[in-house]
């Protein structure tokens, strides 16, 4: 076929406009600067609740809680045995717990902090806990039991169990009525139907391996899952189609997706925090491998700003090793525990 000049001139702008829609801008993400919390205990899952602008850092007993406009500790949750993760239900004013090690959700009041009550769990190991507003549920995720309670945020009475097949990781709620969450032991996500507690799907997330961080893409129906074999699978979140394999950094435990931005981030244990530009919602770049620091594995992310929060500390040789413990973890540098403010 024959182009005129004004066909080459439409040919040319096309593959402008198209090179322009899968553009992918390299973000800069840097530590701005280092909120010192010191005190003594590990760490999970931080979560920001963005309409206060608290962040809430569990640390094994008890939970943190820091305004991010002053950077200061303006609360503390005690009595939290083994606290792995925080969830805010604004319409009841409760925050809840997943504590771990004596299988219980505490419930707090969101403005003072005090703690209202405590929910024992027929279930062991609570992990991640999630709020939905949909059917006004939390959900702790119970690694020990393979299950999900579901939780009254109102009343905070128990509303059922959801038998999920695995050990259960992260997990996030689609603003629709779903839950998903990753299954660790057999690497695959499941949904969840969060007012009639039934399973409506199972996935293979094979490429991926030991998925632990989640995040969802609601406006497009996609789900992240970020794999402890260094790869983030993009799920279809309606049909379970693999749309997308990207390489991320050693150690993963937390992703968010900040939809403002169209910006996948992973937190990497490792030191590192991988940024993945959503070009087009089957479409993805890797455009940044921002420096953290080491242990860095969690995240929070504020939507508004931007502003992405990493807990981390300093880190001393393991202890001894022992029966129970035949590969112990480096020990924790008395007093240097912080949080990085990493911002673009």
């Amino acid at each position: 076929m024959k182009c005129t000049p004004v066909a080459i001139a439409l040919l040319l702008v096309g593959q402008a406009v198209h090179g322009l829609a899968y553009a992918a801008p390299a973000p800069g993400f840097k530590v701005a600067h280092v909120i010192t919390l010191g005190g003594e205990g590990g760490w999970d899952y931080v979560s920001l609740d963005a309409a206060s602008h608290h962040l809430f850092v569990p640390r094994s007993r008890h939970v943190m809680v820091v305004d991010v406009t002053t950077d200061s500790i303006v609360g503390d949750i005690p009595n939290t045995p083994g606290v792995h993760g925080v969830a805010v239900a604004p319409e009841a004013n409760h925050g809840f717990t997943s504590n771990g090690r004596d299988s219980s959700v505490s419930v707090f009041n969101l403005k003072t902090f005090e703690l209202i009550g405590r929910v024992k769990l027929d279930a062991r190991g609570p992990d991640d806990v999630q709020y939905d507003a949909v059917s006004q549920r939390v959900f702790s995720f119970n690694a020990g039991s393979n299950n999900a309670t579901a939780i009254d945020a109102a009343t905070d009475s128990i509303a059922g169990l959801v038998a999920l097949g695995g050990r259960p990781e992260a997990a996030s709620a689609d603003g629709k009525g779903r839950m998903y969450v990753n299954l660790e032991d057999s690497s695959a996500v499941v949904a969840f139907d969060t007012r009639t507690l039934k399973v409506v799907s199972r996935w293979p997330l094979a490429p991926g391996e030991g998925p632990t961080g989640f995040a969802i893409d609601r406006v497009h129906r996609r789900t992240f899952s970020g794999c402890a074999n260094q790869k983030l699978i993009v799920l279809d979140a309606d049909n379970g189609h693999v749309v997308a394999d990207l390489p991320i950094g050693k150690n993963v435990d937390g992703v968010a997706f900040d939809a403002t931005r169209q910006l996948v981030l992973c937190s990497n244990g490792e030191g590192t925090l991988t940024v993945i530009h959503e070009d087009a919602p089957d479409h993805y770049t890797v455009v940044e491998t921002a420096a953290t620091q080491a242990g860095g594995r969690t995240l929070a992310l504020d939507e508004t700003t931007g502003t992405v929060y990493i807990p981390t500390s300093e880190f001393g040789p393991p202890p001894a090793p022992t029966d129970e413990r035949p590969h112990p973890r480096p020990s924790l540098v008395p007093g240097s525990f912080k949080v990085l403010v990493v911002k673009r």
